[in-house]
């Protein structure tokens, strides 16, 4: 898996009812646009992740919905 700066990260909700949880990418820590990335979700919260396979980076800059 692979993202550049700007690039979504969408989580899948594992069981019935969970909704998708989307982050951006605000930063690329591994080689070549390999994981760990730093994640800012929509209320702000950073954090840094290594996708596992319920993940998928889709591409494209802007803001996240619930941003100002």
């Amino acid at each position: 898996m692979r993202a550049k700066t700007g690039d979504r990260m969408v989580t899948h909700g594992r069981t019935v009812g969970d909704t998708d949880r989307v982050a951006e990418v605000i930063e690329v820590l591994g080689e070549n646009g390999e994981p760990p990335f730093r994640v800012r979700s929509a209320d702000g919260h950073e954090s840094v992740v290594s996708p596992g396979p319920d993940s998928e980076i889709r591409s494209g800059r802007g803001r996240l919905m619930g941003r100002g």
